[in-house]
């Protein structure tokens, strides 16, 4: 039995704006079903590419994508949405928080795009950000609030709807290394309550937490995957 959540077969992906950039080229990859996987590599190769393939943002030009037994790639994009919405979080390098919104408004505004009802918005949303460890920032606006706690709000916006995987795209990128560790706690929550974590990262300390590190260089994938060799310790590479 395949215990992959995720997997893509040949994707590739081909920009034309004036000219032809080929951003992506022919990836097949696993992501296993529970774990942290981290795709690393130097900037503009291509990870964040992948990722936004992975999680439905963005379209192929060719290959597929699948979640599960879904073939994202094959699907309307009012399906691809839904899906998205119900399985998929998202947590961005710069937070992306509505700076008029409090942290609890801004975890319950997932939710309220969902159809949830207040109260329940209320209740989740103040769950979530307990377990980020801001109980005491509910009422908080993100100028009010450091990067690292903005960061953790986030996380907490993105597993609103109870998805199953998230990703994260750089997530200390903007943070510093107190604020980092802070991060990698949160993270490791998340993957315990049985998470699905998939992270794009140019840190050592965030990939040293991972059970898969997946290497990305000129759009190719050049380790890791579905092909990847075992490293000391058990993690692979």
């Amino acid at each position: 039995m395949n215990n992959a959540i995720i997997r893509s077969e040949k994707l590739t992906r081909i920009y034309d704006k004036g000219f032809r950039t080929l951003a992506l080229q022919e990836v097949d990859l696993q992501i296993p079903r529970g774990s942290i996987t981290c795709i690393m590599g130097p900037s503009g190769h291509g990870k964040s590419t992948l990722l936004h393939l992975l999680g439905g943002l963005d379209r192929p030009s060719s290959g597929k994508v699948f979640l599960d037994d879904i073939e994202l790639t094959a699907i309307t994009a009012d399906r691809l949405a839904e899906i998205r919405s119900r399985k998929i979080g998202f947590v961005f390098q710069f937070f992306n928080l509505l700076p008029v919104l409090t942290a609890l408004e801004n975890v319950q505004v997932a939710m309220m795009l969902a159809g949830t009802g207040k109260k329940e918005q209320a209740e989740r949303a103040t769950e979530l950000l307990k377990l980020v460890g801001l109980a005491d920032k509910l009422q908080a606006k993100p100028n009010q609030l450091s990067g690292g706690q903005r960061q953790r709000v986030a996380i907490a916006r993105a597993l609103a709807n109870d998805p199953e995987i998230l990703l994260m795209d750089e997530p200390s990128g903007n943070l510093d290394s107190r604020s980092e560790e802070e991060l990698l706690e949160q993270i490791g929550k998340v993957n315990e309550r049985g998470k699905t974590v998939v992270i794009v990262t140019h840190s050592e300390t965030v990939a040293a937490m991972a059970q898969q590190i997946v290497s990305i260089r000129d759009g190719r994938l050049v380790s890791g995957g579905a092909n990847r060799a075992e490293r000391p310790g058990g993690k692979s590479l």
